[in-house]
């Protein structure tokens, strides 16, 4: 048996990863479930980082709150630009 009594041991917590897909798709649906618009519901939060524009059913409010508003506005604009009509198509073509 080995002295390991001098050795440092790391202790990793698995962190839930919720990427800002899921988080807005989660939000989106909880919002739309309690009969606000996800849209303008959202796009309010993201404008003014005020939470209360999120409804906290389903833990809605504090999904998006895990994550920065740039985190978010990254993946809409990433999901918009990357979509399938989008791609090589300079804007006079579409």
């Amino acid at each position: 048996m080995t002295d390991n009594t001098n050795q440092t041991t790391q202790f990793h917590i698995p962190r839930e990863k919720n990427t800002a897909n899921e988080v807005l798709m989660r939000v989106y649906f909880a919002m739309k479930e309690k009969g606000y618009d996800p849209i303008n519901q959202i796009v309010g939060y993201l404008i003014s980082g005020d939470p209360t524009y999120i409804t906290s059913y389903n833990n809605a409010r504090y999904l998006i709150r895990m994550l920065e508003r740039d985190e978010l506005l990254e993946e809409l604009v990433r999901f918009y630009v990357e979509a399938p009509e989008h791609r090589d198509q300079p804007i006079a073509e579409r």
